[in-house]
């Protein structure tokens, strides 16, 4: 098992889970972030810090989409070993739904 960061986290990327990861295998894509599953320990700390609630087990019904998308950017998307700053309007982002359709940016961070 390891854990998989869902919808939730687009537009929010909160990086409350950064700061706790044991072994930093969170990478960093415009808006949000993914786990890469070969380096996670499946020790699930994550899961609760995260304030967007995107963040599961990839034994939950329907994850199988973000299990993959998790794996295909943390290929290309830089490695996150820090709590950076949430985006402004995050608490707004919280909850909307369609969020992969309609918002997900597949390129890495813009510095």
């Amino acid at each position: 098992m390891t854990y998989v960061v869902g919808e939730g986290c687009i537009k929010c990327k909160y990086m409350d889970c950064v700061e706790v990861c044991p072994v930093d295998c969170f990478y960093e894509g415009e808006n949000m972030l993914v786990i890469h599953p070969d380096e996670c320990i499946d020790c699930g700390v994550c899961e609760p810090e995260c304030p967007a609630e995107a963040i599961f087990p990839d034994t939950e019904s329907a994850i199988e989409k973000f299990a993959e998308l998790n794996r295909t950017y943390a290929l290309s998307w830089p490695n996150i070993t820090r709590k950076g700053k949430a985006p402004d309007d995050a608490d707004s982002w919280k909850g909307v739904p369609d969020k992969f359709e309609k918002y997900f940016d597949p390129n890495p961070p813009k510095r």
